[in-house]
């Protein structure tokens, strides 16, 4: 009877042993990441905390690890939420807890944001003032840490006919192609055209570089009757409009409104 009995607990036990299994390979934070996720559809994540937001998005980088701590460890390295999404790639994957797949993840954020924000804008092509310009151009620089040249193209009744990257540089500087510039202005039969490029520094004010630069591309599209009415450096969510702050009046003599 012993051995029976015996027999009949090893297979009780046999039975639970895939219950078990079943329930270690469930992860600890299951039930919180759940409600955050809940949360979050419901509400948006206007009361989030920046931490919170980290949190969640890391959820979709890291399936297996509490990714709260890590969003606390993000923002202090970085200073702000905006801080993570722009940190390099390379300084991302340092912190404790973030690997390739979630600094991948952290990065594609901005770029997102910019190709949505863009989208939204391509039905929005008439620019009437210098900011309208100023406010369009804003977003083509999100999420970018290096400088770039940014062109856009107008035709006689102020439709914007192109918008787009012509250079690329560095954190510092980005050369500007004139010859490239001419050419795209003519090949899209422009009336007028606007420069643009961003300062990462955080200082939107133009260097004598700046200055010189808008000299050299006016020139330039003034032999092919193309008119520059403006050029715009922006920095984050400011710009600083040459044309408007009429530091230039032997270029900029006539062109938008002042609003």
């Amino acid at each position: 009877m012993g051995d029976e009995a015996a027999l009949k607990q090893n297979k009780a036990q046999f039975k639970e042993q895939p219950q078990k299994i079943k329930n270690a390979a469930q992860p600890v934070h299951s039930g919180h990441r759940d409600r955050i996720k809940n949360r979050f559809l419901k509400d948006g994540l206007e009361n989030f905390e920046p931490h919170a937001v980290l949190e969640l998005l890391l959820f979709y980088g890291i399936p297996l690890k509490d990714t709260n701590p890590i969003g606390h460890a993000l923002l202090q390295k970085f200073g702000s939420l905006s801080g993570v999404f722009d940190a390099p790639y390379e300084e991302l994957i340092k912190v404790e807890g973030v690997g390739k797949s979630a600094a991948t993840l952290i990065k594609l954020i901005p770029e997102i944001c910019r190709r949505y924000q863009e989208n939204l804008d391509k039905d929005k092509n008439v620019i009437f003032s210098y900011n309208e310009a100023g406010r369009h151009l804003i977003h083509k620089f999100i999420g970018r840490s290096d400088e770039v040249i940014v062109l856009m193209l107008l035709d006689s009744k102020n439709r914007m006919i192109y918008c787009g990257v012509v250079n690329e540089g560095t954190v510092t500087t980005a050369n500007i192609y004139i010859k490239k510039i001419v050419k795209l202005a003519v090949q899209y039969n422009a009336v007028y055209a606007i420069l643009s490029h961003n300062h990462p520094s955080g200082d939107c004010m133009p260097s004598k570089q700046d200055i010189s630069s808008t000299q050299w591309v006016y020139e330039a599209l003034n032999i092919v009757e193309i008119k520059l009415i403006d050029h715009i450096i922006v920095s984050g969510n400011d710009y600083f409009s040459i044309a408007k702050s009429g530091i230039m009046p032997e270029i900029f003599d006539v062109g938008f409104d002042t609003e």
